[in-house]
């Protein structure tokens, strides 16, 4: 049967045509909907880890138990699960073991543009590139049949318009392999002579594998005209056929690593020129010049940022088709945080006490933008925990008094923990705020340990904040809610001035989660605003002025009231 299918949907129907019996992950843009289908089938466990080294840890350990598993992430999850990543490659698998990454070229949604392509090639581990959703689907299978017949770990790796569109996909039936038993093995302790024996079975595993790819179905040649030869993958090869015309002569490679050479040499023979075209670092035009090849590549296209047709008849100067203009000037809409945001509050309390905030990465980085302005730098899952322990260590009571860590609470669970231990432990005057409204919000609303619910919305185990925190060592655990301002505040000032860690939780439910109540809009009396703007200072999307006074847009409006303690004069009188 055909179907019109989203990239991740299909590679969820791949890993359960194939199998699949065990999906942990950890919910990153654009990977989320890779499990989020995936569990839509009864036969698939499917869980969200605390972060993406457990999710890994767990996938693995669920082949030693004999059956097919998968783990799911974004490009920077790839970060934190690369520790096991790499000893796992040594160590070898029972059953197939897949990593799906979705990278994020353009960073639509991310705070780096990194190429995963370098970790298969660091760690040894094959990569198969789909380019749409038809080869997403039979990547997928592919992959578990290449980790069973060499024993590793493979990745597929997508990218945002791989998994984020839509193209034709036919739907095959599941087939489950029988449960391999488990046989004790001291060889997979790795240790000394053990590891040492890992790393040159690897290195075997790895020629073994590029005289595989010479002859793969995955990689081929696609001979047309020979004055120009095009070497790609993934989007590009798209990009290609479509700037290119169907009669171009090109070199798909859906095997992005190990990479072939003869067949590489033998195309590069029959054309007169030859292009790499490759989105971000030039990884497939370093290896054609290590064989020696004439190529251009990074010369003529960007290393940064996505591809797009017209960039390419632009790079190569093609004549690029005309468009038709609008008459007026869109004015640009920079991301905001929703009407109603209970993060929208504490922002404006920070702004306000002139603190230094190191933030953390969530829906809630949004702080950081104008009317708030709120938040100084964020670097990477959990850094605001340790990096603001580090700050206040180098600048003494000058930076402890006016210095806070703000973070989500699907993000503390993730990495959070480890940081205000840190803390605690080496007795640094920091405060960090958990910023906990219920839910993982900026990937679209997953649940996590904190939310007492499962990935299936069932019953599950609820980490107690307040109490994880004073295990770890805190006497001062404040939780205040950010919809009252001057509560919040005070909060705020008793924590930056109390000698020792401290931890608020400002805790208000997301106003997207389904079920939140909602109170009737906020109401203006016209003949009481006098234009000063004071609501505005807190960016919410339902207020605007015009001609001078306060509007509400009450298709936005939640009643919130956060606006109306900002307002002197009255002008904002809570409900209709």
């Amino acid at each position: 049967m055909k179907e019109l299918m989203l990239g991740n949907k299909a590679v969820a129907r791949g890993l359960y045509e194939a199998g699949v019996r065990f999906i942990s992950s950890y919910p990153g843009t654009p990977s989320t909907e890779i499990t989020e289908e995936a569990a839509k089938y009864d036969e698939i466990y499917c869980e969200w880890a605390p972060n993406e080294k457990v999710a890994l840890e767990a996938a693995h350990g669920a082949t030693l138990g004999g059956v097919r598993a998968a783990s799911a992430m974004k490009h920077v999850g790839l970060n934190v699960a690369a520790d096991p990543l790499f000893t796992i490659s040594y160590q070898g698998l029972n059953a197939g073991l897949v990593i799906c990454v979705a990278d994020d070229p353009g960073m639509h949604s991310s705070q780096n543009e990194q190429d995963s392509r370098h970790y298969a090639q660091a760690a040894k581990v094959p990569m198969l590139e789909p380019s749409d959703s038809a080869e997403a689907l039979l990547f997928a299978k592919k992959a578990f049949e290449i980790s069973e017949q060499f024993n590793t770990p493979v990745f597929l790796k997508l990218c945002t318009r791989v998994a984020h569109s839509q193209s034709v996909v036919t739907a095959g039936e599941r087939v489950e392999p029988a449960q391999v038993p488990y046989q004790k093995d001291p060889t997979k302790v790795m240790m000394t002579k053990n590891s040492r024996d890992g790393h040159v079975r690897v290195e075997q595993r790895t020629k073994d594998l590029i005289a595989w790819a010479e002859t793969c179905d995955l990689n081929r040649a696609e001979l047309g005209d020979t004055s120009l030869g095009i070497i790609t993958s993934s989007t590009s090869y798209q990009y290609a056929r479509e700037v290119f015309g169907e009669n171009a002569s090109i070199l798909k490679l859906g095997m992005i690593w190990p990479l072939p050479e003869k067949l590489i040499r033998d195309f590069a023979a029959k054309v007169d020129r030859l292009i790499v075209l490759e989105e971000l670092d030039p990884f497939i035009e370093t290896h054609c010049r290590a064989l020696g090849l004439t190529v251009e590549g990074k010369d003529r296209f960007p290393i940064c940022g996505e591809f797009s047709p017209n960039l390419i008849r632009h790079c190569m100067g093609m004549e690029e088709p005309t468009c038709t203009s609008l008459p007026d000037e869109i004015p640009g809409r920079p991301p905001v945080m929703c009407a109603g945001c209970p993060h929208r509050g504490i922002f404006h309390l920070l702004k306000k006490l002139k603190c230094m905030v190191y933030g953390d990465i969530g829906c809630y980085t949004l702080g950081a933008v104008a009317p708030l302005n709120a938040m100084d730098l964020n670097v990477c899952m959990g850094a605001s925990c340790s990096g603001l322990h580090g700050f206040n260590k180098a600048m003494g009571p000058e930076g402890e008094k006016k210095s806070v860590g703000v973070i989500g609470d699907s993000t503390f669970i993730h990495s959070g923990i480890t940081g205000i231990t840190d803390v605690a432990y080496n007795m640094s005057n920091s405060t960090v705020i958990i910023l906990d409204n219920s839910i993982t919000g900026m990937t679209g609303h997953q649940q996590n340990p904190t939310t007492g619910k499962n990935l299936r919305g069932e019953p599950a185990g609820k980490v107690d904040l307040e109490a994880l925190c004073r295990a770890l060592g805190y006497e001062h655990v404040v939780v205040t809610d950010p919809y009252d301002l001057k509560t919040t505040e005070q909060v705020i000032r008793e924590e930056l001035a109390y000698e020792g860690p401290s931890i608020i939780i400002s805790r208000r439910p997301c106003v997207m989660i389904k079920g939140v109540e909602h109170k009737p809009p906020i109401s203006v009396n016209h003949d009481k605003c006098v234009g000063c703007k004071a609501c505005m200072q807190i960016g919410c999307p339902a207020i605007s002025v015009v001609d001078g006074k306060v509007q509400i847009d009450r298709t936005l409006c939640i009643g919130c009231k956060v606006c109306t303690q900002l307002c002197r004069f009255g002008a904002l009188e809570g409900t209709c």
